[in-house]
């Protein structure tokens, strides 16, 4: 029997990012110089795949610092950023602590240190509960940071001080949700101080505008990413809000309801900045089994970042 026929649009950019790069390949080079076990403290990157797949070379990951062994063990903590307190508490054990951070995570952690100096109330646009959120909190004393998600957590805001207000905004939101809530801050405190430059990153703008131009030429689109990843589900919100009927977050192909897509002739395919791009090719091939599929990609911008590794490693790195 024939195979229907289905068009795929590739957005690009799509998947890694400069960060998510960095931080594997800090745990690679970390596994390199001090060989295995490498500890990792949470999810290097919020995808299931990459955490496997480090796990199989040798990377442990766990929740806490209590979980790792006395002794000169090398720990990495993830790309998204920790307190400030857990790096002083692995050198205060003896641990290797090897930062991964993003370093526009860490550019949004000094913004917040300056204004706290400069006597400011820090208002944060993000996810509470998220460990980027959480690392950013954990770099000032309780109280200095407030967490808002949305317009109404900015009507309910009553500062000591409405004058004396900074914020600073979770890298991997969605882009117009950010601008929505800026506004709003903007409106009821006109004296608030904003970032030099936008604090969601590069990446997530890009990858957002890439499927903002598919969205509207496709009846479905599929985000590869995991479930836990910030920005592979506001690229799902994304495509929705840009009147895709069908918007779906995968990990793999295996997750795909193929049923779902009977009748459909056009679906858009990305990828979070933490997803490989294997998956995205593992699902292309999918299609294939099921489909006559005709390819197509759309480009919206081209991406050259580049981020060194941590200090610790980059001896390593140049030989």
């Amino acid at each position: 029997m024939s195979k229907p026929p289905i068009r795929l649009y590739l957005c690009a950019p799509r998947g890694f990012c400069a960060g998510v790069v960095r931080a594997i390949d800090t745990v690679e080079r970390a596994l390199g110089k001090f060989g295995a076990p490498v500890y990792v403290r949470h999810e290097i990157v919020h995808n299931k795949f990459v955490v496997e797949g480090l796990k199989a070379k040798g990377a442990v990951f766990v929740d806490e610092l209590d979980e790792v062994p006395d002794g000169a063990a090398p720990v990495v903590f993830s790309a998204h950023g920790v307190p400030r307190s857990v790096p002083a508490a692995a050198a205060a054990r003896g641990l290797v602590g090897i930062d991964a951070t993003c370093p526009l995570v860490t550019k949004v952690h000094r913004e917040a240190l300056i204004h706290h100096k400069r006597g400011r109330l820090i208002v944060m646009i993000g996810h509470a509960g998220h460990p980027e959120v959480l690392g950013t909190l954990g770099q000032l004393p309780a109280g200095a940071i407030r967490v808002v998600e949305s317009v109404a957590d900015v009507e309910a805001l009553d500062p000591p001080n409405p004058d004396a207000l900074a914020y600073v905004t979770q890298t991997t939101l969605s882009v117009d949700d950010a601008r929505e809530i800026v506004a709003a801050l903007t409106r009821r405190f006109p004296a608030i101080a904003a970032p030099a430059t936008d604090d969601i990153c590069y990446a997530t703008t890009n990858r957002q505008a890439a499927v903002k131009a598919v969205a509207p030429q496709v009846e479905a689109m599929i985000v590869v990413g995991s479930p836990n990843s910030s920005n592979s589900l506001r690229l799902r919100e994304v495509a929705e809000s840009g009147g895709c009927r069908i918007a779906l977050l995968a990990l793999r192909a295996a997750d795909i309801d193929w049923a779902v897509f009977a009748g459909v002739k056009s679906v858009g395919l990305t990828a979070g900045a933490s997803a490989p791009e294997a998956l995205v090719d593992e699902i292309v091939a999918a299609f294939q089994l099921r489909f006559d599929v005709s390819l197509e990609i759309v480009t919206t911008t081209r991406e050259s970042v580049f981020f060194p590794l941590p200090r610790e490693l980059r001896p390593l790195a140049e030989a």
